[in-house]
């Protein structure tokens, strides 16, 4: 009787891990909330299930009763696949506990901080009068982000260093109890009103987009940001490759492109690894795809975020097998069967993805988006997709759901993979009414 394996997420993310499981021989029960989702095609079992549900996700595996359960990029399913492989007596990858830690950003932090992690500052706060002090903790400059979410959902910058300021004129700052004008006093009322809709509105932002309510203020971090891509085996962090990570200015922050390997420094590179390494095994991970975001700051490399699972937006899928020759979803599926991995790079070159999306100012509704037919054969490009359909709306790009497609490129370095998917994307219209 063929095994089985219950993937949680059939996303298009998902997809080569189903498909590789197939490959392996497992029947494949696919558990997915959207009842559309590409990867249930290739479905034994279908399962229009929340994946976030974790007793009805139990409940089904008690019905089917798979060898193992995993999911592959996303958050929320880690911790459902940790909860039911430990009720059903499963192999502790990861344990429940862990992937609290590992799915939810005060947990995170908290475990990072005890074990001497490099991290920034941070405050985490159930209700608006602890946002308003954990604001002015930081004076005002600090970034603000729900603590149970994923791909820059409820995500922003705060911006405004005069919050600890009692009054603010035109000519500079009035200490509280000096004498005020009557028109210094409608100053300082106007500034007070416009600051309050700001703090609201920021604090709701992000509270909305918290799946627990809970909304961490933190440090505001300056310098490259990175992934670093790990395979964890027995406890050990196997460093695959670090990843360059592009942005969106502030106040947001969506993830524009990807390049590896990084091009970072030697030195940058192994004190990144070094920290990467720590935080896999403060977070506890045992025998699982890690991916771990850091930020390069003038006093070092620190944490931004870990995730126990492969990176997202194909990086582990598409980037690093073009980069590395590496097969990593693949050798998440076999590590979850308890199989080991063989992790031996068979090639070394650049690989890249731009993704397509709206400027800011540009909202309504999309109309087209134009890719010349030449660009689909050109030299080095590996894939072009596009995600949204004309008569779909565009908010500009406040998060990953935003993004409006995606160009992979290849070259022979890093350098020559970003140019080249640059020089794509710029021939790509994108129009909005």
């Amino acid at each position: 009787m063929a095994k089985k394996m219950m993937i949680l997420g059939a996303s298009a993310l998902q997809v080569p891990a189903i498909k590789k499981a197939k490959e392996l021989g497992y029947q494949i029960i696919l558990v997915d909330y959207d009842e559309n989702a590409v990867g249930f095609a290739l479905a034994d079992v279908k399962l229009v299930v929340s994946t976030l549900d974790q007793e009805e996700v139990y409940r089904q595996a008690l019905i089917y009763k798979p060898d193992v359960v995993i999911t592959s990029t996303s958050d929320g399913p880690v911790r459902t696949a940790a909860y039911v492989n430990e009720r059903l007596g499963k192999r502790p990858d990861l344990s429940y506990e862990n992937a609290l830690c590992a799915t939810i950003k005060s947990n995170m932090r908290d475990r990072l901080k005890q074990c001497g992690v490099p991290i920034p500052k941070y405050y985490e706060v159930t209700d608006f009068k602890g946002f308003l002090e954990a604001v002015n903790q930081l004076n005002g400059h600090c970034i603000v982000k729900p603590a149970d979410n994923a791909g820059s959902r409820g995500v922003v910058l705060l911006d405004e260093p005069g919050l600890s300021v009692d009054f603010v004129t035109d000519e500079g700052i009035l200490v509280e109890g000096m004498n005020q004008s009557e028109e210094q006093k409608r100053k300082f009322a106007a500034y007070q009103e416009r600051l309050d809709e700001i703090m609201n509105r920021t604090y709701s932002y992000s509270r909305d987009n918290s799946r627990n309510g809970t909304v961490m203020v933190e440090e505001y971090m300056q310098g490259p940001e990175v992934s670093v891509e790990v395979m964890v085996m027995g406890g050990e962090p196997h460093i695959l490759t670090i990843t360059d990570k592009y942005i969106t200015p502030p106040p947001y922050f969506v993830e524009l492109a990807h390049c590896e390997p990084s091009r970072l420094d030697t030195q940058t590179q192994d004190q990144i690894r070094e920290i990467a390494a720590q935080a896999v095994r403060a977070i506890g991970i045992d025998n699982a795809p890690a991916h771990v975001e850091i930020k390069v700051t003038e006093d070092g490399p620190k944490i931004v975020e870990l995730a126990a699972r492969l990176g997202g937006d194909f990086i582990t899928s598409k980037l690093v097998p073009l980069s590395t020759g590496i097969d990593m979803v693949g050798a998440s599926v076999l590590l979850a069967t308890g199989e080991k991995p063989d992790l031996t790079p068979t090639r070394k070159r650049g690989a890249a993805i731009h993704f397509i999306h709206a400027k800011e100012e540009q909202r309504g509704v999309l109309k087209k988006i134009t890719v010349p037919e030449a660009l689909y054969g050109a030299e080095g490009v590996e894939e072009i997709a596009l995600y949204k359909k004309p008569g779909e709306a565009v908010q500009g790009t406040h998060s990953s759901n935003d993004r409006l497609g995606h160009v992979i490129t290849v070259g022979e370095t890093p350098e020559d993979a970003m140019e080249r998917g640059e020089r794509i994307l710029a021939q790509i219209g994108v129009e909005i009414r």
